[in-house]
């Protein structure tokens, strides 16, 4: 299985565990777009 390189990402839902993983992804240096709809 090949391997594949994440180059951006979008996260749905700025909660504790939304806003952790974007935290986690931006501190790779994946640009991340987080999205939070109320």
């Amino acid at each position: 299985m090949a391997q594949r390189v994440i180059r951006k990402a979008a996260v749905i839902g700025a909660g504790t565990m939304g806003a952790a993983i974007a935290a986690h992804l931006a501190n790779a240096g994946i640009p991340v777009y987080l999205l939070d709809i109320v």
